[in-house]
């Protein structure tokens, strides 16, 4: 093998190496948001259960004017 395949070997590794550590990144951030989605979604759950509890009428007569 001549030193110029031997050199275009160890690049194309590394290049792999690095490629998969750009996956394995990608991965892990893909499964924290959605992690973070099934939190925002059961949190939303939550507050409908709570809001479904509520009497008729309750809220519609809200002044928000500044």
């Amino acid at each position: 093998m001549d030193p110029t395949s031997l050199a275009a070997a160890m690049v194309g590794a590394q290049m792999s190496r690095v490629q998969m550590a750009v996956a394995a990144k990608m991965l892990r951030m893909n499964a924290d948001s959605a992690a973070s989605i099934v939190q925002v979604i059961d949190a939303a759950q939550q507050n409908m259960s709570r809001l479904a509890n509520l009497a008729d009428g309750v809220g519609q007569n809200v002044d928000i004017s500044a």
